[in-house]
């Protein structure tokens, strides 16, 4: 009698917003195309973020006042997890990540290699239209995160990563603000967690650069990380 192929695993992408309703709906027009679950948390908008996901098919929470893209994170997460997700995504809202690498992201967690999958927007050079500066900032922060959290990855703050179930409630969020990607390597190393990092494309415009962290804010990125990681 032949074997009956396993159930396909329950996705669920986890979308932080802050002032993104321009972008929103294209973002979303492309997940709910290819995942039923799709749970965007509107981090305090100032704009009529959350009246646009009214219009759109997905799960749509919302902070009362602006909290930080981590804290946006966490609670998205802990949704997903409550309502049965077996591997959750994260995915930015902003527009410059690509739908279509999801499923290769999450192919080390369903072929069980990997409890964590991290996107790299430099493994195979998939970095579209980065500014000179914007590389040399990243890389600083690749070199940083080998030396604080002593983890081996070529990018540190991509928002395009996959967790398993299990990991996604190890994993706790506690740095509110973009700290939070480097909280998450280390504590991904801190719990030894098996991760594999996954070549994903990241699409920068002049919008993206202009509403994205800035290279100026990245010593103070690195405080707050190392000042949290003191408490923890």
């Amino acid at each position: 009698m032949p074997q009956e192929a396993p159930p396909s695993p329950r996705i669920w992408i986890v979308v932080p917003a802050y002032n993104e309703a321009a972008r929103i709906g294209t973002t979303l027009q492309g997940l709910i195309h290819h995942f039923r679950n799709v749970v965007v948390v509107d981090d305090g908008s100032k704009d009529n973020t959350f009246d646009r996901l009214q219009e759109l098919p997905v799960w749509a929470l919302r902070h009362p006042i602006n909290l930080g893209q981590g804290a946006a994170l966490q609670t998205g997460i802990d949704f997903a997890v409550g309502h049965g997700a077996d591997i959750v995504v994260t995915f930015d809202a902003d527009g410059q990540h690509d739908v279509h690498d999801i499923e290769r992201l999450v192919e080390p967690i369903v072929a069980k290699r990997a409890e964590v999958a991290l996107g790299s927007r430099f493994l195979g050079n998939d970095a579209v239209n980065m500014p000179t500066s914007r590389w040399f900032i990243l890389k600083l922060g690749v070199l940083f995160t080998r030396v604080c959290s002593r983890i081996k990855v070529t990018d540190t703050h991509n928002g395009l990563r996959a967790l398993s179930r299990s990991s996604a409630t190890k994993l706790r969020i506690t740095q509110n603000r973009m700290a939070h990607a480097s909280e998450i390597l280390d504590q991904i190393q801190y719990l030894g967690l098996k991760f594999e990092e996954v070549p994903v494309t990241v699409h920068y415009s002049d919008v993206v650069l202009e509403k994205g962290q800035q290279n100026s804010a990245a010593v103070k990125v690195a405080a707050q990380f190392l000042l949290g990681r003191m408490v923890r």
